[in-house]
Protein backbone atom coordinates (compact mmCIF):
# COMPACT_ATOMS: atom_id res chain seq x y z
CA UNK A 1 0.00 0.00 0.00
CA UNK A 2 2.78 2.39 0.97
CA UNK A 3 4.88 1.98 -2.90
CA UNK A 4 1.11 2.90 -4.64
CA UNK A 5 1.26 5.78 -2.37
CA UNK A 6 4.53 6.64 -2.99
CA UNK A 7 4.17 6.26 -6.69
CA UNK A 8 1.11 8.49 -6.91
CA UNK A 9 2.52 11.13 -5.06
CA UNK A 10 5.61 11.27 -7.88
CA UNK A 11 3.33 11.12 -10.28
CA UNK A 12 1.40 14.08 -8.91
CA UNK A 13 4.49 15.97 -8.67
CA UNK A 14 5.94 15.58 -11.92
CA UNK A 15 2.33 17.00 -13.79
CA UNK A 16 2.78 19.88 -10.91
CA UNK A 17 6.30 20.51 -12.42
CA UNK A 18 4.80 20.09 -16.32
CA UNK A 19 2.60 22.40 -15.88
CA UNK A 20 4.06 24.94 -13.85
CA UNK A 21 7.05 25.16 -16.80
CA UNK A 22 4.41 25.13 -18.97
CA UNK A 23 2.41 28.74 -17.56
CA UNK A 24 6.23 29.96 -17.06
CA UNK A 25 7.19 29.31 -20.91
CA UNK A 26 3.44 30.76 -21.70
CA UNK A 27 4.26 33.68 -19.92
CA UNK A 28 7.66 34.73 -21.03
CA UNK A 29 6.63 34.51 -24.55
CA UNK A 30 3.95 36.92 -23.89
CA UNK A 31 6.42 39.09 -22.10
CA UNK A 32 8.95 39.23 -24.60
CA UNK A 33 6.06 39.68 -27.05
CA UNK A 34 4.62 42.92 -25.56
CA UNK A 35 8.31 44.40 -25.06
CA UNK A 36 8.93 43.91 -28.57
CA UNK A 37 5.68 45.68 -29.50
CA UNK A 38 6.94 48.58 -27.26
CA UNK A 39 10.21 48.91 -28.32
CA UNK A 40 8.89 49.17 -32.43
CA UNK A 41 6.22 51.77 -30.94
CA UNK A 42 8.84 53.60 -29.16
CA UNK A 43 11.09 53.76 -31.53
CA UNK A 44 8.37 54.98 -34.42
CA UNK A 45 7.51 57.90 -32.49
CA UNK A 46 11.02 58.74 -31.95
CA UNK A 47 11.56 59.05 -35.54
CA UNK A 48 12.15 56.22 -36.72
CA UNK A 49 15.95 56.48 -35.48
CA UNK A 50 18.48 54.98 -37.86
CA UNK A 51 15.94 54.30 -40.10
CA UNK A 52 14.93 57.36 -40.54
CA UNK A 53 18.48 58.20 -41.47
CA UNK A 54 18.71 55.41 -43.64
CA UNK A 55 15.16 56.81 -45.45
CA UNK A 56 17.08 59.99 -45.94
CA UNK A 57 20.17 59.03 -47.55
CA UNK A 58 18.23 56.74 -50.09
CA UNK A 59 15.97 59.55 -51.53
CA UNK A 60 19.11 61.76 -51.58
CA UNK A 61 20.96 58.81 -53.95
CA UNK A 62 17.70 59.59 -55.89
CA UNK A 63 17.27 62.77 -56.31
CA UNK A 64 15.88 65.96 -54.46
CA UNK A 65 12.43 65.17 -56.50
CA UNK A 66 12.67 61.41 -56.12
CA UNK A 67 13.50 59.20 -58.75
CA UNK A 68 10.58 58.02 -61.71
CA UNK A 69 11.74 54.41 -60.84
CA UNK A 70 9.47 53.19 -58.05
CA UNK A 71 11.56 50.08 -56.91
CA UNK A 72 14.40 52.77 -56.84
CA UNK A 73 12.48 54.95 -54.24
CA UNK A 74 11.14 52.34 -51.97
CA UNK A 75 12.28 53.29 -48.31
CA UNK A 76 13.09 50.34 -46.01
CA UNK A 77 11.15 50.86 -42.94
CA UNK A 78 11.82 47.90 -41.00
CA UNK A 79 9.27 47.27 -38.73
CA UNK A 80 7.48 49.83 -39.21
CA UNK A 81 5.17 47.99 -42.01
CA UNK A 82 4.23 45.68 -40.06
CA UNK A 83 3.00 48.11 -37.18
CA UNK A 84 1.19 49.58 -39.96
CA UNK A 85 -1.37 46.90 -40.12
CA UNK A 86 -2.25 47.23 -36.72
CA UNK A 87 -2.46 51.16 -36.70
CA UNK A 88 -6.24 52.19 -36.84
CA UNK A 89 -5.97 50.41 -32.82
CA UNK A 90 -3.42 53.06 -32.04
CA UNK A 91 -2.88 56.31 -31.23
CA UNK A 92 -1.63 59.12 -33.52
CA UNK A 93 1.76 58.44 -34.30
CA UNK A 94 4.55 61.23 -34.31
CA UNK A 95 6.24 61.05 -37.62
CA UNK A 96 9.17 62.40 -38.57
CA UNK A 97 9.91 64.91 -41.44
CA UNK A 98 12.05 62.25 -43.59
CA UNK A 99 9.31 59.78 -42.99
CA UNK A 100 6.53 62.28 -44.66
CA UNK A 101 9.10 62.86 -47.30
CA UNK A 102 9.85 59.08 -48.40
CA UNK A 103 5.76 58.61 -47.81
CA UNK A 104 4.83 61.63 -50.02
CA UNK A 105 8.26 60.78 -52.56
CA UNK A 106 9.53 64.09 -51.93
CA UNK A 107 5.72 65.80 -51.84
CA UNK A 108 5.48 64.63 -55.35
CA UNK A 109 1.69 64.53 -55.69
CA UNK A 110 -0.20 68.28 -54.57
CA UNK A 111 -3.94 67.49 -54.21
CA UNK A 112 -5.01 70.89 -52.75
CA UNK A 113 -4.21 74.16 -50.79
CA UNK A 114 -5.64 76.29 -49.05
CA UNK A 115 -5.16 79.14 -45.78
CA UNK A 116 -3.94 76.45 -43.68
CA UNK A 117 -1.23 75.37 -46.24
CA UNK A 118 -0.93 72.33 -48.83
CA UNK A 119 -2.29 68.50 -49.27
CA UNK A 120 -0.28 66.16 -50.40
CA UNK A 121 -1.41 62.57 -51.69
CA UNK A 122 0.82 59.80 -50.34
CA UNK A 123 1.58 56.09 -49.65
CA UNK A 124 2.35 54.24 -46.39
CA UNK A 125 4.90 51.10 -46.93
CA UNK A 126 2.19 48.96 -46.68
CA UNK A 127 0.34 50.86 -49.87
CA UNK A 128 -1.96 52.49 -47.74
CA UNK A 129 -3.30 56.11 -49.51
CA UNK A 130 -2.56 58.99 -47.33
CA UNK A 131 -3.11 62.31 -47.67
CA UNK A 132 -0.48 64.46 -45.75
CA UNK A 133 -1.73 68.00 -45.14
CA UNK A 134 1.47 70.32 -44.55
CA UNK A 135 0.45 73.44 -42.84
CA UNK A 136 2.36 76.99 -43.26
CA UNK A 137 5.50 77.27 -42.20
CA UNK A 138 4.98 80.45 -40.51
CA UNK A 139 2.17 79.12 -38.04
CA UNK A 140 0.51 81.90 -35.66
CA UNK A 141 -1.10 81.52 -32.26
CA UNK A 142 -5.04 80.53 -33.73
CA UNK A 143 -2.85 77.95 -36.48
CA UNK A 144 -1.27 76.15 -33.80
CA UNK A 145 -4.26 76.16 -31.69
CA UNK A 146 -6.40 74.31 -34.89
CA UNK A 147 -3.10 71.95 -34.97
CA UNK A 148 -3.39 71.07 -31.67
CA UNK A 149 -7.39 70.64 -31.65
CA UNK A 150 -7.07 68.29 -34.56
CA UNK A 151 -4.59 65.77 -33.17
CA UNK A 152 -6.02 66.17 -29.72
CA UNK A 153 -9.92 65.85 -30.95
CA UNK A 154 -9.96 63.61 -34.08
CA UNK A 155 -6.70 61.44 -32.65
CA UNK A 156 -9.08 60.10 -30.08
CA UNK A 157 -12.36 58.91 -31.75
CA UNK A 158 -12.86 56.07 -34.60
CA UNK A 159 -15.40 56.02 -36.37
CA UNK A 160 -16.85 54.72 -40.04
CA UNK A 161 -17.77 58.27 -41.20
CA UNK A 162 -14.88 60.16 -39.27
CA UNK A 163 -11.89 60.62 -41.25
CA UNK A 164 -9.07 58.59 -39.82
CA UNK A 165 -6.09 60.62 -38.55
CA UNK A 166 -2.91 58.27 -38.66
CA UNK A 167 -0.74 60.48 -37.40
CA UNK A 168 1.58 64.17 -37.41
CA UNK A 169 4.67 65.52 -37.41
CA UNK A 170 5.92 68.76 -35.33
CA UNK A 171 9.48 69.57 -35.20
CA UNK A 172 11.69 72.28 -35.68
CA UNK A 173 10.94 72.25 -40.27
CA UNK A 174 7.50 70.36 -40.74
CA UNK A 175 4.16 70.48 -39.23
CA UNK A 176 1.64 68.31 -40.56
CA UNK A 177 -1.34 66.11 -40.27
CA UNK A 178 -1.71 62.45 -41.93
CA UNK A 179 -4.96 61.14 -42.77
CA UNK A 180 -6.68 58.49 -44.70
CA UNK A 181 -7.10 59.17 -48.10
CA UNK A 182 -10.62 59.77 -49.34
CA UNK A 183 -10.69 59.36 -53.03
CA UNK A 184 -13.47 61.39 -53.80
CA UNK A 185 -12.96 64.85 -52.64
CA UNK A 186 -15.83 66.58 -50.88
CA UNK A 187 -19.14 66.52 -50.39
CA UNK A 188 -20.15 70.48 -52.18
CA UNK A 189 -18.61 68.98 -55.50
CA UNK A 190 -21.78 66.92 -55.80
CA UNK A 191 -23.72 69.29 -54.86
CA UNK A 192 -23.63 72.94 -56.73
CA UNK A 193 -23.69 72.63 -60.08
CA UNK A 194 -21.98 69.47 -60.45
CA UNK A 195 -19.99 67.95 -63.70
CA UNK A 196 -21.76 64.90 -65.24
CA UNK A 197 -19.54 62.77 -63.77
CA UNK A 198 -19.96 63.90 -59.93
CA UNK A 199 -24.30 64.07 -60.86
CA UNK A 200 -25.79 61.71 -58.20
CA UNK A 201 -29.17 60.67 -57.40
CA UNK A 202 -31.17 61.63 -54.01
CA UNK A 203 -30.61 58.40 -52.81
CA UNK A 204 -26.97 59.01 -52.21
CA UNK A 205 -27.35 62.24 -51.06
CA UNK A 206 -30.16 61.07 -48.71
CA UNK A 207 -27.39 58.29 -47.65
CA UNK A 208 -24.37 60.81 -47.41
CA UNK A 209 -26.47 62.67 -44.73
CA UNK A 210 -27.37 59.83 -43.00
CA UNK A 211 -23.66 59.10 -42.55
CA UNK A 212 -22.94 62.55 -41.78
CA UNK A 213 -25.89 62.57 -38.77
CA UNK A 214 -24.18 59.53 -37.47
CA UNK A 215 -20.76 61.08 -37.05
CA UNK A 216 -21.97 64.07 -35.12
CA UNK A 217 -23.91 61.80 -32.82
CA UNK A 218 -20.65 59.80 -32.03
CA UNK A 219 -19.25 63.06 -31.43
CA UNK A 220 -22.11 64.71 -29.27
CA UNK A 221 -23.51 61.27 -27.52
CA UNK A 222 -20.77 58.33 -27.77
CA UNK A 223 -17.71 59.23 -27.28
CA UNK A 224 -16.02 59.20 -23.85
CA UNK A 225 -16.00 63.26 -23.92
CA UNK A 226 -18.76 64.72 -26.09
CA UNK A 227 -16.69 66.52 -29.03
CA UNK A 228 -18.26 69.96 -30.57
CA UNK A 229 -16.93 70.05 -34.12
CA UNK A 230 -17.86 73.99 -34.65
CA UNK A 231 -17.66 74.19 -38.82
CA UNK A 232 -20.24 71.50 -40.11
CA UNK A 233 -20.46 72.50 -43.79
CA UNK A 234 -20.14 70.26 -47.48
CA UNK A 235 -16.62 71.07 -47.77
CA UNK A 236 -15.78 69.39 -44.41
CA UNK A 237 -17.78 65.65 -45.57
CA UNK A 238 -15.31 64.31 -47.36
CA UNK A 239 -16.21 61.17 -49.57
CA UNK A 240 -14.11 57.71 -49.63
CA UNK A 241 -15.02 54.77 -51.70
CA UNK A 242 -18.47 54.28 -52.61
CA UNK A 243 -19.54 57.85 -51.90
CA UNK A 244 -18.74 56.73 -47.70
CA UNK A 245 -19.16 60.46 -45.85
CA UNK A 246 -16.32 60.98 -43.71
CA UNK A 247 -17.07 64.20 -41.11
CA UNK A 248 -13.23 65.88 -41.21
CA UNK A 249 -11.20 69.48 -40.57
CA UNK A 250 -11.61 69.58 -36.85
CA UNK A 251 -9.04 72.35 -36.36
CA UNK A 252 -12.25 74.10 -34.35
CA UNK A 253 -13.19 71.51 -32.39
CA UNK A 254 -13.19 71.35 -28.69
CA UNK A 255 -13.24 68.81 -26.17
CA UNK A 256 -15.69 68.75 -23.47
CA UNK A 257 -17.49 66.98 -20.58
CA UNK A 258 -20.48 65.88 -20.41
CA UNK A 259 -21.70 67.97 -17.57
CA UNK A 260 -21.10 71.19 -19.23
CA UNK A 261 -23.69 71.83 -20.71
CA UNK A 262 -22.58 75.34 -21.50
CA UNK A 263 -18.99 76.64 -23.35
CA UNK A 264 -17.56 79.83 -23.05
CA UNK A 265 -15.99 80.72 -26.14
CA UNK A 266 -13.42 83.70 -27.34
CA UNK A 267 -14.00 84.72 -30.83
CA UNK A 268 -16.24 83.66 -33.42
CA UNK A 269 -16.45 80.14 -34.48
CA UNK A 270 -17.68 78.38 -37.72
CA UNK A 271 -18.44 79.56 -41.08
CA UNK A 272 -20.52 82.66 -41.62
CA UNK A 273 -23.83 81.05 -43.29
CA UNK A 274 -23.49 77.97 -41.14
CA UNK A 275 -22.52 78.52 -37.97
CA UNK A 276 -25.46 78.95 -35.52
CA UNK A 277 -26.32 82.70 -34.44
CA UNK A 278 -25.00 81.78 -30.68
CA UNK A 279 -21.84 81.69 -32.09
CA UNK A 280 -21.99 85.05 -32.89
CA UNK A 281 -23.05 86.39 -29.94
CA UNK A 282 -21.15 86.70 -26.58
CA UNK A 283 -23.55 83.90 -25.05
CA UNK A 284 -22.19 80.82 -23.79
CA UNK A 285 -22.93 77.92 -26.57
CA UNK A 286 -23.26 73.78 -26.68
CA UNK A 287 -23.30 71.32 -28.65
CA UNK A 288 -26.56 72.10 -30.17
CA UNK A 289 -24.28 74.55 -32.47
CA UNK A 290 -23.57 71.60 -34.24
CA UNK A 291 -27.16 70.74 -35.17
CA UNK A 292 -27.54 73.90 -36.71
CA UNK A 293 -24.77 73.92 -38.90
CA UNK A 294 -26.14 70.40 -39.77
CA UNK A 295 -29.48 71.59 -40.71
CA UNK A 296 -27.76 74.56 -43.00
CA UNK A 297 -26.24 71.42 -44.68
CA UNK A 298 -29.61 69.26 -44.86
CA UNK A 299 -30.76 72.51 -46.89
CA UNK A 300 -28.35 72.74 -49.10
CA UNK A 301 -28.69 68.86 -49.69
CA UNK A 302 -32.57 69.43 -50.64
CA UNK A 303 -32.15 71.89 -52.88
CA UNK A 304 -28.96 70.62 -54.79
CA UNK A 305 -27.83 74.70 -54.11
CA UNK A 306 -25.91 77.02 -51.50
CA UNK A 307 -28.42 78.71 -49.06
CA UNK A 308 -27.43 81.68 -50.18
CA UNK A 309 -26.66 82.58 -53.67
CA UNK A 310 -25.50 85.87 -55.11
CA UNK A 311 -23.98 87.60 -58.41
CA UNK A 312 -25.01 86.67 -61.78
CA UNK A 313 -26.02 82.83 -61.22
CA UNK A 314 -28.31 83.55 -58.53
CA UNK A 315 -32.14 82.77 -58.96
CA UNK A 316 -34.30 85.44 -58.10
CA UNK A 317 -37.06 83.66 -57.31
CA UNK A 318 -36.19 81.98 -54.46
CA UNK A 319 -34.22 84.43 -51.88
CA UNK A 320 -32.45 82.89 -48.72
CA UNK A 321 -33.37 79.29 -49.13
CA UNK A 322 -34.04 78.29 -45.80
CA UNK A 323 -36.73 80.75 -45.40
CA UNK A 324 -38.04 79.94 -48.92
CA UNK A 325 -38.15 76.60 -48.34
CA UNK A 326 -40.22 77.22 -44.73
CA UNK A 327 -42.69 79.11 -46.09
CA UNK A 328 -43.46 76.64 -49.48
CA UNK A 329 -43.89 74.48 -46.11
CA UNK A 330 -46.02 76.45 -44.03
CA UNK A 331 -47.86 77.38 -47.74
CA UNK A 332 -48.42 72.89 -47.86
CA UNK A 333 -46.43 73.33 -51.09
CA UNK A 334 -44.77 70.35 -51.08
CA UNK A 335 -44.32 69.36 -54.67
CA UNK A 336 -42.04 72.39 -54.65
CA UNK A 337 -39.89 71.85 -51.57
CA UNK A 338 -39.43 68.27 -53.61
CA UNK A 339 -39.24 69.08 -56.92
CA UNK A 340 -35.01 69.09 -57.46
CA UNK A 341 -34.62 66.34 -54.82
CA UNK A 342 -36.73 64.06 -56.33
CA UNK A 343 -36.73 64.68 -60.03
CA UNK A 344 -37.50 61.37 -60.93
CA UNK A 345 -40.27 60.59 -59.45
CA UNK A 346 -38.93 57.94 -57.21
CA UNK A 347 -41.36 57.91 -54.13
CA UNK A 348 -38.47 56.61 -51.88
CA UNK A 349 -36.41 59.66 -52.98
CA UNK A 350 -39.69 61.69 -52.28
CA UNK A 351 -40.25 60.25 -48.89
CA UNK A 352 -36.82 61.20 -48.23
CA UNK A 353 -36.60 64.52 -49.53
CA UNK A 354 -40.01 65.48 -47.30
CA UNK A 355 -38.09 64.19 -44.18
CA UNK A 356 -35.33 66.04 -44.59
CA UNK A 357 -37.07 69.06 -45.15
CA UNK A 358 -38.78 68.72 -41.74
CA UNK A 359 -35.55 68.06 -39.67
CA UNK A 360 -33.86 70.70 -41.20
CA UNK A 361 -36.39 73.24 -40.07
CA UNK A 362 -35.89 71.63 -36.89
CA UNK A 363 -32.34 71.70 -36.89
CA UNK A 364 -32.13 75.62 -36.91
CA UNK A 365 -34.39 76.49 -34.89
CA UNK A 366 -33.30 79.64 -33.30
CA UNK A 367 -32.95 78.84 -29.63
CA UNK A 368 -30.77 75.75 -28.94
CA UNK A 369 -33.24 74.05 -27.13
CA UNK A 370 -35.55 73.74 -29.30
CA UNK A 371 -33.26 71.91 -31.86
CA UNK A 372 -32.97 68.18 -31.41
CA UNK A 373 -30.00 65.79 -30.18
CA UNK A 374 -28.42 64.28 -33.46
CA UNK A 375 -29.19 60.95 -32.11
CA UNK A 376 -32.95 62.16 -32.55
CA UNK A 377 -31.97 63.33 -35.81
CA UNK A 378 -30.50 60.04 -36.83
CA UNK A 379 -33.88 58.16 -36.03
CA UNK A 380 -36.05 60.88 -37.47
CA UNK A 381 -33.92 60.57 -41.11
CA UNK A 382 -33.94 56.75 -40.85
CA UNK A 383 -37.98 56.45 -40.09
CA UNK A 384 -37.27 54.93 -36.50
CA UNK A 385 -39.11 58.51 -34.96
CA UNK A 386 -42.36 60.35 -36.04
CA UNK A 387 -41.44 63.97 -36.79
CA UNK A 388 -43.78 66.61 -35.41
CA UNK A 389 -44.34 69.85 -37.71
CA UNK A 390 -41.85 71.78 -37.08
CA UNK A 391 -42.40 75.50 -35.62
CA UNK A 392 -40.74 78.79 -37.76
CA UNK A 393 -37.29 78.92 -37.10
CA UNK A 394 -37.20 82.38 -38.46
CA UNK A 395 -39.96 84.02 -36.66
CA UNK A 396 -37.73 86.05 -35.39
CA UNK A 397 -36.61 87.90 -38.53
CA UNK A 398 -37.93 90.85 -40.43
CA UNK A 399 -41.43 89.87 -41.92
CA UNK A 400 -41.74 87.83 -44.77
CA UNK A 401 -41.41 89.90 -48.37
CA UNK A 402 -42.40 87.47 -50.97
CA UNK A 403 -41.09 90.25 -53.75
CA UNK A 404 -37.79 89.91 -52.42
CA UNK A 405 -34.82 88.59 -54.35
CA UNK A 406 -32.11 86.30 -53.71
CA UNK A 407 -29.25 88.94 -53.70
CA UNK A 408 -31.62 91.53 -51.13
CA UNK A 409 -33.52 89.69 -49.32
CA UNK A 410 -31.08 86.69 -48.77
CA UNK A 411 -28.46 89.19 -47.90
CA UNK A 412 -30.44 90.65 -45.02
CA UNK A 413 -31.13 87.58 -43.43
CA UNK A 414 -27.77 86.29 -43.39
CA UNK A 415 -26.69 89.72 -41.58
CA UNK A 416 -29.82 89.25 -38.98
CA UNK A 417 -28.52 85.63 -38.09
CA UNK A 418 -25.03 87.30 -37.60
CA UNK A 419 -25.17 90.32 -35.38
Amino acid sequence: MAPCITSSLILAGFAVGIITTGVVGVVTIIAIYKCAKLCVKTDLQRGGGSRDREAEASMTRDGERGSTDDAGDDVEMGSMSCFFEDILKERPVRFSSQQLRAFTRNYAHRVGSGGFGVVYKGRFPNGAAVAVKVLNSTMGKRAEEQFMAEVGTIGRTYHINLVRLYGFCFDGTVKALVYEYTENGSLDGYLFDPPPDKTVGYGKLYEIAVGTAKALRYLHEECAQRIIHYDIKPENVLLGAGLAPKVSDFGLARLCDREDTHLTITGARGTPGYAAPELWMPLPVTHKCDVYSYGMLLFETLGRRRNLELGLHARESQEWYPRWVWHRFEAGDTDALVARAAATGDKKDREAAERVCKVALWCVQYRPEDRPSMGSVVRMLEGEDQIAAPRNPFAHLAPYNSTATAGSYGSSDHLLSAR
